[in-house]
């Protein structure tokens, strides 16, 4: 007990203006736990009660935590939704982009990833099981590299490689690669998947390809994503490695929206 005293007091300092703009939204908490109505007290009263409600009942920090995290959730999401209606064309239909499933599917899920990340290697056996069992989904790939050199390679490599018709089973090869991607590794998937690697690195260094990232990093940006894997599912922005059900049900969200 007594260093779960010293622990909270610690916290005290820091927590003090906060819980008490918390303590006022949870107004409706207060008579549950035993403490009173909050009026117009003196700054000392005041201060007093706080401590003493932070002290009596320590998980109030751990709800005002989970409540400003909540709030910020949903400022991020109300501020993707206005990105996402405002950049519909960047984000859906721009041309550099490779495509997969149903070219003309109702439903576009777009992916912000990178050959490096473990949760998009995670998330990608799961996107390809959804490729086969939706026959209206249309996949768009934003390759967005983030992860070192490795993985910008792999990138310039990838968008060179829908040049050779040959993207889709070239993204899969380095999905699946064991350990991170880097020139060496990138050239030998390419060779396996049966790329001419000569005209791929030619290809690598069109202008347009670089644009292309430019274009990729700064609606990311806009969108306020900060890692990958990242999705656009109809109006909804996805954030992370999710599951299949939880992807699916997006998809029939947007379907029947």
């Amino acid at each position: 007990m007594t260093r779960m005293r010293a622990i909270l007091w610690g916290f005290v300092g820091g927590w003090l203006a906060v819980a008490a703009w918390l303590l006022l939204g949870f107004a409706d908490l207060l008579p549950g736990l035993g403490v009173a109505q909050i009026g117009q007290p003196s700054d000392s009263s005041f201060e007093r009660r706080v401590r003493e409600a932070l002290l009596s009942n320590p998980q109030i920090l751990d709800e005002a935590r989970q409540r400003q995290e909540s709030l910020r959730q949903q400022a991020l999401d109300a501020s993707a939704a206005r990105v996402i209606a405002a950049r519909a064309s960047d984000i859906f239909n721009d041309a550099a982009d490779p495509l997969g499933g149903n070219l003309d599917g109702d439903v576009s899920l777009v992916e912000f990833f990178d050959y490096n990340c473990p949760y998009c290697r995670k998330v990608a056996p799961i996107l390809i099981d959804i490729r086969k069992e939706d026959d209206g989904l249309r996949l768009v790939y934003k390759e967005w590299p983030i992860l070192g050199p490795g993985s910008e390679f792999a990138a310039r490599a990838a968008l060179a490689a829908r040049r050779q018709g040959k993207y889709p089973a070239f993204h899969d090869a380095l999905m699946r690669a064991d350990g991170r991607v880097e020139e060496a590794s990138v050239l030998d998937i390419a060779a396996a998947v049966g790329l001419d690697v000569a005209q791929l690195r030619l290809d690598m260094q069109a202008p347009e390809i670089a644009e292309t990232l430019k274009r990729n990093r700064s609606l990311a940006a806009d969108l306020g994503i900060t890692g990958t894997p990242t999705f656009v599912i109809g109006d909804r922005l996805l954030r992370g490695a999710a599951g299949k059900e939880t992807i699916a049900d997006l998809i029939r969200q947007a379907r029947e929206r």
